[in-house]
């Protein structure tokens, strides 16, 4: 058999109970015949508690610095992960992002992967060891410094560390059964989809879904890795995310599924804040002037409107979302321009939350926006703000009203089950 990578999130491996089930379902696998290749997060909340600390000892963390510290999170895991390997008879070799030869640009905290040398762990998997490589993690081709991937970065180091090595499958292990047609803890009739198409999980990715990270998705897709996301607390078959083609090929036991659902999902996002920019003159470069300097910034930007210009003042408002983490930056950035620009003022709301549905099959289905609007107006909820794409309509509304969106969407669609197969083991949903 192949090569398989497989990564566990900090839920797994939350203690030293979880390390040593982990270090069984490896061993398992190595026992099967397979050449097992093992990314691991930080234990539990270890990257939450390492970033207060650094935060109480410094108002503002060198950036170098917090990437030093971050990454021992992970390395206490595979450190660890590797013991209890060893305990059971199996030889296990632990390896730091660089030396995986994981190698990424210079950019501090959300680091792109450029290039991955696995040498060092073909050479341990050719002398029969499994390799146990620190996630989220990587060194600067040109600083030669430790760099972090951002967030949810190990799911990206799996996927990167399969493609390199052809990996035959790139299993993500987190505390739920596979990918749901909505957030289990908010709609605990969701049910599991068997199989899902690469652009319908960057957009539940994109939208809020936190079971996969966003930019682990696009390397997938882009070299055609499989992804088999399950649950390291059970031995249940997970949600293979493939090409578009073969979400509806036939099934292991040969029969052919049906055609792909019009709606696959619900997702949802309470970490999102909107910005009003207020009486912006309607002419020409406005607006470019106003999203030039949130470029600069390193704001992301998510769903913008523009209003009618107003016939008697000749002014508009432009209003759009963006991490609530940011909003500050953005704030600032804005105060600077408006004498240039010569707008009214600002407004910040950031009690505010998105909800949206997926689905590849709704660009040959009219109705689906009628559909969606009629059941968040049945439900009580306002819209404040609206996007779309060819396989996704987004609303914004107020936090308070996120789940009331999200469990009225899902019953629109008919997408949960008569019985509960949500199971949320470690209750992080990751």
């Amino acid at each position: 058999m192949g090569i398989v990578v497989q990564k566990y999130g900090g839920s797994s491996v939350a203690d030293a109970a979880g390390v040593k089930r982990v270090a069984q379902r490896i061993v398992n696998a190595k026992k099967l015949g397979h050449q097992v290749v093992v990314v691991v997060s930080a234990m539990g909340d270890t990257t939450d508690d390492l970033i207060e600390l650094a935060n109480e000892v410094s108002p503002l963390p060198p950036a170098r610095e917090l990437d030093m510290l971050l990454t021992a999170g992970e390395r206490i895991s595979m450190a660890v992960l590797a013991m209890a390997i060893q305990n059971l008879g199996h030889e296990a070799r632990s390896f730091t992002g660089s030396q995986a030869g994981v190698i990424t640009d210079a950019e501090h905290g959300r680091a792109k992967i450029i290039d991955v040398a696995p040498g060092r762990i073909e050479t341990a998997l050719s002398e029969g060891a499994i390799a146990i490589v620190a996630g989220f993690q990587g060194v600067s081709q040109t600083t030669k410094d430790i760099t972090t991937l951002g967030r949810g970065g190990s799911d990206t180091t799996a996927v990167a560390l399969a493609v390199a090595l052809r990996a035959d499958v790139c299993e993500i292990y987190s505390d739920v059964d596979g990918i749901f047609t909505a957030d289990p803890r908010i709609e605990p009739r969701a049910r599991k989809i068997p199989r899902i198409s690469y652009e319908e999980t960057l957009e539940m990715a994109a939208q809020g879904a936190k079971i996969l990270h966003l930019r682990c998705v696009e390397y997938a897709r882009r070299y055609d890795m499989p992804i088999h996301v399950r649950s390291s607390f059970s031995e249940k078959e997970g949600t293979w995310v493939v090409r578009a083609e073969d979400v509806t090929a036939s099934t292991p036991e040969g029969n052919r599924t049906m055609e792909a659902a019009i709606i696959t999902g619900v997702a949802h996002d309470r970490s999102q804040a909107k910005i009003t920019v207020v009486g912006v003159p309607d002419k020409p470069g406005e607006a470019a002037a106003i999203f030039r300097a949130l470029a600069e910034a390193q704001v992301n930007i998510d769903m913008i409107v523009q209003n009618v210009s107003a016939a008697a003042t000749g002014l508009t408002d432009i209003s759009f979302t963006l991490p609530r983490g940011e909003g500050q930056t953005a704030m600032t950035a804005l105060a600077r321009l408006q004498a240039d620009v010569g707008y009214d003022r600002l407004q910040y709301d950031d009690s505010v939350g998105k909800v949206s549905i997926v689905g590849a099959g709704m660009s040959s289905a009219p109705g689906i926006s009628a559909r969606f609007f009629e059941s968040l107006s049945d439900a009580g909820v306002n819209i404040e703000m609206i996007s779309t794409s060819e396989i996704r309509v987004s609303v914004v509304v107020s936090e308070s009203q996120v789940q009331d969106a999200v469990n009225a969407a899902h019953a629109a669609f008919a997408l949960g089950t008569d019985e509960i197969e949500a199971v949320v083991y470690g209750g992080t949903g990751r």
